[in-house]
């Protein structure tokens, strides 16, 4: 039962509340401060009302009380005879979970304790987790705990010391050069150069000069003798990325290169060898492209011999609380504010997104709420608005009717449900791997007994 502890000095309220209350939680009602800080010290209250009387103190007085009490982290809702709007604002700015004015409606009221309660609750199990996950599963500089990323890291690390081609696939945003360059810096070429090329960013006419080098006369406009890429990367690692923008005419070059193990700067007829082990990544589908004509079948044949897959985000969301920690630690120090958490409601709508630009979306998405974020939290008025819109969710077609605070209950619920399946049934596995308490599941899985009663 939840320990609802009551602070008014006011007779008619306490007569009030305390019926309706009582029946619903485990009530205390005091008087005295400094009766309140014990308790709240002691740990004997999970929710706090306060009652904001203009008759005993001013509301500066109060609002005082409140951030002498406030670092004791219980959820505290607010009552108040002051109906200005800037009363209210100013009670939210320092914290407050809800305020009403006086007198309540006891059904809100009650409701709005039993959510205060669920959200501590889940705020508590995210700062367990937090501690837990201090030592953050990692393979080089990529971050995950979830089975896919598992998954990648053992791929990465077998192929690390294999000179061989190695095709990194996924879509954009999901990481494909950082597992390039885990695969360099797991080997033993970790001390050369690793040297990266975007082929879709260089124009056609430059993309030769770009990746063989030229010697001086070679074609109009050059100047000097210029090392391309291949000659660059030396005994190192030659990442290229995105090859699936290269012309076909540029395939049948690049193809030679790599079956030789040899090149010509453009101008010369000298053949200089490749030492570099080479690195390929697209977002594109090459079987298809080879299908198609628009990509050689004997270049793909080449670049394909080990595929490791870049997962989109929303196939592992399990390690959205890791990487947004690992990115808001990464820029509250950038930006130099402190801010040391997200938010339960907040996380909620992360895990909630759909993320169409993957990791790079949720970091730039993190970055941008530290720059609005106050009071050292990440709140949801802080993440873009459309990410706030619970038809953008998607969690599926909501029922009619729901709120916005259900819609969110049933997508924790599909999320807990998604879990449980993915690790057979195991629901210590399950919870682990959604970096919440055993115990917090049980509680989804109750929300969906209760959801197929109803």
């Amino acid at each position: 039962m939840i320990r609802l502890l009551l602070h008014s000095q006011d007779p008619k309220l306490k007569l009030l509340l305390s019926p309706t209350l009582g029946r619903e939680f485990q009530l205390s009602v005091e008087s005295s401060r400094e009766q309140i800080k014990k308790l709240l010290q002691g740990k004997k209250t999970d929710v706090l009302i306060l009652d904001f009387d203009s008759n005993v103190c001013s509301l500066e007085q109060q609002l005082q009380f409140f951030d002498e009490i406030r670092d004791y982290g219980i959820p505290t809702v607010v009552m108040t005879d002051d109906e200005g709007r800037s009363t209210a604002m100013e009670l939210v700015r320092r914290g407050v979970y809800n305020y009403f004015r006086k007198p309540p409606a006891l059904l809100e009221l009650k409701i709005v304790v039993q959510r205060a309660h669920e959200h501590q609750v889940l705020k508590d199990e995210l700062a367990e987790a937090r501690e837990k996950l201090s030592v953050v599963p990692s393979c080089d500089q990529m971050i995950g705990s979830s089975a896919r990323a598992q998954v990648v890291y053992d791929l990465v690390r077998r192929v690390a010391n294999l000179n061989t081609y190695v095709l990194v696939t996924g879509e954009s945003g999901t990481g494909k050069e950082l597992i390039a360059r885990a695969i360099h810096n797991l080997s033993d070429r970790a001390k050369r150069p690793f040297v990266a090329v975007s082929c879709g960013a260089i124009p056609e006419t430059l993309i030769e000069s770009e990746l063989f080098g030229h010697e001086k006369g070679a074609f109009t406009g050059t100047i000097g003798t210029r090392e391309g890429y291949l000659e660059q990367a030396g005994d190192g690692t030659l990442f290229l990325d995105e090859i699936g923008e290269l012309s076909l005419h540029t395939q049948v070059k690049l193809l030679r290169v790599l079956q030789e193990k040899e090149f010509n700067r453009l101008g010369s007829s000298r053949a200089l060898p490749l030492r570099a082990r080479v690195v390929f990544a697209t977002h594109r589908n090459l079987t298809q492209m080879v299908e198609e004509g628009s990509f050689r079948r004997d270049l793909y044949y080449r670049v394909n011999i080990m595929r490791i897959n870049s997962p989109a985000l929303r196939d592992h969301t399990e390690d959205i609380p890791i990487l947004a920690r690992h990115f808001l630690k990464k820029y509250s120090e950038m930006y130099g504010k402190y801010i040391e958490s997200i938010e339960p409601n907040a996380m909620e709508l992360l895990l909630a997104h759909q993320w169409p630009g993957n990791v790079r979306e949720l970091e730039n998405v993190i970055q941008g709420a530290i720059i609005l974020a106050e009071n050292g939290s990440i709140r949801p008025e802080a993440l873009p608005e459309a990410m706030q819109q619970p038809d953008l969710l998607g969690v599926g077609d909501a029922l009619p009717g729901e709120s916005f605070e259900e819609q969110l209950r049933d997508y924790r619920i599909k999320l807990a449900n998604k879990a449980i399946q993915d690790c057979n049934g195991n629901k210590t596995l399950a919870a682990r791997s959604l970096h919440i308490s055993r115990a917090y599941l049980h509680r989804l899985i109750r929300d969906v007994e209760d959801v197929s009663a109803a």
